[in-house]
C-alpha cells in the first residue's frame, strides 16, 4: 500500500466466494455527506456488485451510512453509485463480463490522497466443494509445517 492510502472497508466474502481473475481501481462519484461517512469508516461492501450500464460502470447495493451531522440534507444509504474508469478499462471489463460466469465484485474501498477509490475484481464464483478442497489443502500445509518444525 502506498503512503497516504488507508483501507476503509474490505469485502472479505469476495475472497472466500470468488476466484479473483483481474483487478481494477475506480473512483466513486459521491456527495459531500457520503465522503464524510466514508472517512469515519461507516461503509459496508457485503453483497455489493458492479455492472456496466449505458457504457458507464455502476456500483450497486453498497452501504454508506448516513452522516450524523448532516442536518436535513443527507444521502440515501444504498443508492447506486457511478464508478469512474477509463474507456479502455470499461471495454476490457465489458469483454470479460460477457464471458459466461464472470461478475464484477468490489474488493475494498480505500482513500488515496483524500479521494475515495474502490478496487474491483473480475471474479468467477467458487463452488462449495472447491472451498472444501482449499480448506483441506491449507490444513495439510499447516500439518507439514508443524511436522517440519518439530523434527528440527
Amino acid at each position: 500500500m502506498a503512503a497516504g492510502e488507508a483501507i476503509v472497508a474490505r469485502n472479505r466474502r469476495a475472497f472466500r466466494d470468488y476466484e479473483i481473475l483481474e483487478t481494477y481501481e475506480a473512483g466513486l462519484v459521491l456527495t459531500g455527506t457520503e465522503i464524510k461517512s466514508i472517512r469515519l469508516g461507516k461503509v459496508d461492501l457485503q453483497g455489493a456488485y458492479g455492472r456496466i450500464r449505458n457504457n458507464e460502470a455502476w456500483l450497486f447495493e453498497s452501504y454508506i451510512a448516513p452522516y450524523d451531522n448532516a442536518g436535513y440534507i443527507n444521502h440515501e444509504a444504498r443508492r447506486d453509485r457511478k464508478l469512474l474508469l477509463h474507456k479502455k478499462e470499461l471495454r476490457r471489463i465489458r469483454a470479460s463480463l460477457d464471458e459466461r460466469g464472470l461478475t464484477l465484485v468490489p474488493l475494498n474501498l480505500h482513500l488515496r490522497r483524500g479521494m475515495a477509490k474502490v478496487e474491483l475484481g473480475i471474479a468467477r464464483g467458487i463452488k462449495r466443494y472447491d472451498k472444501r478442497r482449499k480448506i483441506r489443502e491449507r490444513e495439510e500445509g499447516r500439518q507439514v509445517a508443524r511436522a517440519l518444525r518439530h523434527s528440527v
